[in-house]
């Protein structure tokens, strides 16, 4: 059997995650796991929205808004996983990206989830609000927290 089989990362698209994806699908590719690949936005008022297109032409409006940020981030997770040959399942969720990444952990029966180390140094490691302290407290799995910083 295995050391893992299924592995959950959480991306937003940032140098930091980007490394955690990288590692996440080397484990993967090391043990044959499955990867999932998450990526969270926050809901924007559709004002908010409607503001950000105004100026924009009409064949890119749609470009603009939290989900093509999702999308951008989770692309390039693809890109990073094929480099080691993984394929990759992308998770794209509204709301708090800790418990977007705890959920789908759950859906697939994840045996590891990975997540990058941001807002884990100084005072704020402390905190329950960053994502990989709330992740490493939550999860039903283990839990590697990548050193990106």
């Amino acid at each position: 059997m295995p050391l893992f089989s299924q592995i959950v990362v959480g991306t937003d698209g940032s140098e930091s995650a980007r490394e955690a994806v990288r590692q996440a699908s080397n484990l993967a590719q090391m043990t044959g796991a499955k990867l999932d690949v998450v990526s969270a936005y926050e809901p924007l008022p559709s004002s908010r929205v409607q503001s950000e297109r105004s100026g924009a032409p009409d064949d890119v409006q749609h470009e603009f808004g939290p989900r093509e940020d999702v999308h951008l981030a989770l692309d390039g997770a693809s890109d990073i996983a094929m480099q080691f040959d993984v394929e990759i399942k992308p998770h794209a969720r509204d709301g708090d990206p800790a418990d977007a990444i705890l959920q789908v952990a759950e859906e697939v029966e994840a045996d590891l989830v990975v997540v990058g180390n941001k807002g884990m140094t100084g005072a704020r490691r402390f905190l329950l609000g960053s994502v990989p302290n709330k992740v490493s407290h939550h999860a039903s799995c283990s839990v590697i927290i990548v050193r990106t910083t």
